[in-house]
C-alpha cells in the first residue's frame, strides 16, 4: 500500500485532540491515570486552587526550561511546543466537562482506560513522526534520548516511572492517600514506551508527514541562530 502524504500540522491538531481526550479518559476510569499525567493530576488534587489543564500546563513548561537547559541551546520549536502543551491543558479541561458526564461501571471503566491507552500511545507516535514540535510530555522523552544516546523506548520508560515515584510521595506526603495512580498507572508505566515504538514502523509503513509551514520554521530558526548557546 502507498504511503499517504499527511501534513504534519494536521497531526499536531490531532495529538491536542486526542491525548488530551485519552488523559481525560484514564481519569474517568478510575484504574489510575499514564504516570506522566499522574504529575499535574496529583498537583491539582493536592492545590486545588488550580485546574488539572493549567497543572498540565506548568508541568510542561518545567519540562521545556530543563531541555533547554540540557541541550545548552534557545531553541524555538520549544518555546513552540510549550504553546501546544496550553493548548493541550486547555483541551483537558474541555473534554472533562462531557466524558465525566458519560456512564460509569466496571465494563465502562476498563473501555475508557482502554481507549485512554490506545489513543495516548497513538499520538505519542504520530507526534515523533510528524516533523513538528508536539506536547512537551511527549518531546521531552523523545529528545532526552538522543541527546543521551539512549533508545527512546527505555528513555519513556524511565521518564515514566520517574513520573510515578514522584506522584506517589506527593500523594502520600501532602493528601496522604493514593490519588491518580492505580493498576492502569503501573501497567502504562512499563509497557506505553513499548507499545509505542511497537505502533511506530506500522505507522511508518502507511502515513509520511510533511511539513506545509517549512519555510516559516526555517525563518524562525535562522532568527534563533544568534541567541542559540545558553551561557
Amino acid at each position: 500500500m502507498e504511503q499517504k502524504k499527511l501534513p504534519g500540522e494536521l497531526a499536531l491538531l490531532l495529538i491536542i485532540v486526542i491525548n488530551s481526550l485519552g488523559v481525560t479518559f484514564m481519569t474517568k476510569s478510575g484504574f489510575g491515570i499514564s504516570s506522566i499525567s499522574s504529575v499535574p493530576y496529583v498537583c491539582s488534587q493536592a492545590f486545588d486552587f488550580l485546574s488539572f489543564g493549567t497543572w498540565n500546563y506548568l508541568f510542561q513548561t518545567a519540562l521545556v526550561v530543563l531541555l533547554l537547559v540540557l541541550s545548552r541551546r534557545v531553541q524555538p520549536v520549544y518555546l513552540v511546543s510549550f504553546l501546544v502543551g496550553v493548548g493541550f491543558g486547555k483541551m483537558i479541561d474541555v473534554h472533562e466537562i462531557w466524558v465525566l458526564a458519560l456512564p460509569d461501571g466496571f465494563f465502562f471503566h476498563t473501555l475508557y482506560f482502554l481507549l485512554g491507552f490506545l489513543l495516548i500511545g497513538f499520538g505519542i507516535c504520530i507526534g515523533n513522526l510528524c516533523g513538528l514540535p508536539i506536547i512537551p510530555t511527549d518531546t521531552f522523552p523523545r529528545d532526552l534520548s538522543a541527546l543521551l544516546g539512549i533508545s527512546y523506548g527505555k528513555v519513556k520508560t524511565g521518564f515514566d516511572l520517574l513520573c510515578l515515584t514522584f506522584t506517589l510521595l506527593l500523594s502520600f506526603a501532602v493528601l496522604h492517600r493514593l490519588i491518580g495512580v492505580g493498576i492502569g498507572t503501573v501497567l502504562c508505566a512499563f509497557t506505553m514506551g513499548k507499545y509505542i515504538s511497537f505502533l511506530r514502523p506500522y505507522v511508518e509503513r502507511y502515513v509520511c508527514f510533511y511539513c506545509g509551514t517549512k519555510a516559516l520554521w526555517q525563518t524562525v530558526k535562522t532568527a534563533f541562530l544568534p541567541l542559540s548557546p545558553l551561557h
